[in-house]
């Protein structure tokens, strides 16, 4: 078990890895060794993710959501296999992380009476600076 959050922990088996070839640095290296990796995690099928952290995750997943509910993640800034897999593993459980965060509710809020009528004065003031650049006094 891969423990993420305290209240979340993903088994190794619901993780998939497949190694390509990397078009990242390497030189005559990136020919012949496949040193990128492509993660593969499950939501939809995942027992270990509760429902709401599940659907908050699909939508934080954006393009690298299939159809099927699969989020792929693909790493090849590093030359070793070793370094790219582990970035996909980290970059994976920071956004399970930042999908275990419930959304802050917004509460409506009311605006000052005070505020309106600090709105209000300045219109007025406004207006009376205006009405007295056309040439006719405005008497209110």
């Amino acid at each position: 078990m891969i423990q993420i959050t305290p209240e979340i922990a993903i088994d190794e088996s619901e993780l998939s890895e497949s190694f390509v070839r990397s078009s990242g640095p390497g030189g005559q290296n990136v020919n012949k060794v496949s040193s990128a990796v492509q993660l593969r995690f499950d939501v939809r099928q995942s027992p270990s993710l509760p429902n709401d952290v599940a659907i908050r995750l699909m939508r934080l997943a954006g393009k690298r959501l299939t159809k099927e509910g699969v989020i792929v993640i693909v790493a090849q800034t590093h030359r070793m296999q070793e370094r790219n897999r582990a970035e996909a593993r980290e970059r994976l459980f920071d956004l399970i992380r930042q999908a275990a965060v419930r959304p802050v509710a917004r509460r409506a809020t009311k605006v000052p009476r005070a505020e309106k009528k600090r709105r209000l004065e300045g219109k007025k003031r406004r207006s009376q600076i205006k009405s007295l650049r056309s040439g006719r006094p405005n008497l209110d």
